[in-house]
């Protein structure tokens, strides 16, 4: 075969060429066919769904929590709205140079924020509630997938003021103690949220295509607080802790007729802006969680039962012995001083156990135990702010013979403070129970009333006639009995000293650590107020007419002319207690 004859034989012709061609277009053609069933049909709803949730977005409408404010509408907890940052983790290509460049903005460590880029998820915090001047610099990564969001955040605008009553929020608004957690449901309101498109570089597109369901904010909470009132008792608080060296205290201040609690003081105290600065034993709302044996101030309750039974008139004698009296068993009562013969309107002007005891004998245990019932004790108060416990009464049944004759002086009894208020509070407004209460009214942002205060309705415990009679003997106790050191000039005011051991671990008396209190109220007859002092270990001193009644007195003299007190003019001198007799004052 001749060369050129070969050579055509193996050169396609131009038919072949098109054939080829065609073949190979209609092979292309008919994968991107396939292909294109496969996303139409097979996978539509898989890939529409990815470009649903690539188009759209889903975000948050965050609920304002609720404001808190004392009852002259003064701002005691606020939300504003702060930035926060956050980031699509799967998006952030350079990492660590992200990382580097928001932990500068924001004063987090730059290991934490990588590690959180480096996490498998489309969205992961940064860093929250930060100050509003790093948000425009962050703004500027919003290329590098990291973006901000505006949340609300607690703040406190008062500081330390009523910081165990308020409480405080955890860093999603939720209330962990104090009022922000007993009425969380209430101040929280309820989140929205918003659906809508956004571009490719993310930004929110609002059209006819957005749904969305608005927050609803929540209400706001007016306390019966005075902020004036409750700062004059801090002060006053923190006043007896470094004259007298104590452990720990409580100030309470309430309207005796109606139990709102004006003002409620502990101490240690802290910062609910900053709760995790101190360990959780400053933030222990000593009030209503601290229990105590109360000592002579129960007395009140003993006198209050023999005078309402008709068991002992204020002037009949009582032979007090000479500072000892042996009972049951041959455990001793002693008084403080030797007293001799005294009427009973003496015996606890002066705070005789041993005259209170003998007179109590008069009556029954059953008798006894129900007027301490009557009086509030062994069960809660009702406040409305959480953490209360009831205290410890035994009843008859359970008392040991000895336990009628020092029940009356108040052992074998463990109270709470809020107790002590609503105690004092029945002799205070004519003999009736109150429930003392913190929450006067919710209502709505623009003032708007949603729930007034819920309080149990008061209760009868002693006569109005009994109750007279307690006051006039409560009032003598302050001008010329254990009390002095509680009087104000010009104004009449009553009141009950007590100091109680505490118990030592082995379960006997100690005799270096004592609660020292005082119980009061003025002006007499027509009281405005009922307040509380106790002071957990003061040293060297510790006797409660000595360290709690002169809180006493300091609080009540700043706060008469804030209340209108009237008072008697001056006297040109008033005689001052003696060392000896301070040393002697229970």
């Amino acid at each position: 075969m001749r060369p050129d004859a070969r050579r055509q034989s193996t050169v396609w012709s131009t038919d072949d060429r098109i054939i080829l061609v065609l073949l190979i277009g209609l092979g292309l053609f008919g994968l991107v066919w396939v292909r294109c069933v496969w996303l139409q049909v097979v996978a539509a709803k898989r890939y529409g769904g990815m470009t649903f949730s690539q188009q759209r977005t889903t975000q948050p409408l965050l609920a304002r929590r609720g404001t808190i404010l004392d009852r002259n509408g003064r701002e005691l907890a606020v939300s504003v709205f702060a930035p926060s940052v956050f980031a699509n983790a799967r998006q952030v290509a350079q990492k660590r140079h992200v990382a580097s460049r928001l932990a500068s903005l924001v004063g987090e460590d730059v290991q934490m924020i990588q590690r959180q880029l480096e996490r498998d998820k489309g969205f992961v915090w940064v860093a929250r509630q930060l100050d509003p001047t790093v948000a425009a610099p962050i703004r500027d990564l919003r290329d590098s997938a990291v973006g901000i969001i505006e949340e609300p955040k607690r703040l406190y605008p008062q500081g330390r003021l009523a910081g165990h009553l308020l409480g405080f929020t955890d860093i999603d608004q939720r209330g962990l103690e104090g009022i922000e957690l007993s009425l969380d449901g209430i101040l929280r309101g309820h989140d929205g949220w918003r659906s809508t498109l956004h571009d490719g570089r993310g930004t929110t597109l609002i059209g006819p295509w957005t749904t969305q369901t608005l927050p609803m904010d929540g209400h706001d909470v007016v306390l019966t607080i005075d902020s004036v009132v409750q700062q004059a008792a801090e002060e006053t608080l923190a006043w007896g802790m470094e004259r007298y060296h104590a452990k720990g205290g409580s100030i309470i201040v309430m309207a005796p007729d109606t139990g709102a609690i004006l003002a409620l003081a502990n101490t240690p105290s802290y910062d609910p802006n900053d709760p995790g600065s101190l360990p959780a034993d400053a933030r222990r709302n000593r009030a209503v969680t601290d229990l105590f044996e109360p000592g002579s101030t129960f007395k009140l309750v003993t006198a209050a039962a023999l005078v309402q039974e008709g068991r002992i008139s204020p002037s009949e004698p009582i032979y007090c012995e000479n500072g000892a009296y042996a009972t049951i068993g041959g455990h001793i009562l002693h008084d403080h001083r030797p007293h001799g013969m005294l009427s009973f309107h003496d015996v606890i002007k002066f705070s005789s156990n041993i005259g209170t005891a003998k007179a109590a004998q008069r009556l029954t245990p059953d008798e006894l135990y129900g007027y301490i019932r009557a009086f509030g004790f062994g069960r809660k108060t009702g406040i409305d702010v959480p953490g209360e416990i009831s205290g410890l009464l035994s009843p008859p049944s359970r008392w040991s013979k000895l336990s009628p004759y020092i029940v009356p002086i108040g052992q074998e009894v463990a109270v709470t403070p809020i107790q002590l208020a609503v105690m004092t509070a029945v002799v205070a407004n004519g003999g009736l129970r109150v429930q003392p209460h913190v929450c006067d009214r919710i209502q709505t942002t623009d003032g708007r009333l949603v729930r007034a205060a819920r309080t149990r309705p008061p209760v009868r415990v002693i006569s109005a006639e009994t109750a007279t009679t307690l006051q006039d003997i409560l009032t003598s106790v302050v001008e010329s009995g254990t009390g002095q050191l509680a009087t104000v000039q010009g104004l009449t005011v009553a009141g009950k000293t007590g100091t109680a051991q505490k118990l030592e671990p082995t379960g006997r008396y100690s005799h270096s650590r004592f609660v020292a209190s005082f119980v009061g109220f003025g002006p007499v007859p027509d009281s405005r107020f009922v307040m509380v002092v106790c002071m957990d270990e003061p040293h060297p001193l510790y006797f409660g007419g000595v360290v709690s009644a002169p809180m006493f007195k300091r609080l009540v003299e700043q706060l008469t002319s804030y209340w209108g007190l009237a008072r008697a003019p001056l006297v040109a001198s008033t005689v001052e207690p003696s060392a000896e007799a301070l040393a002697r004052v229970p």
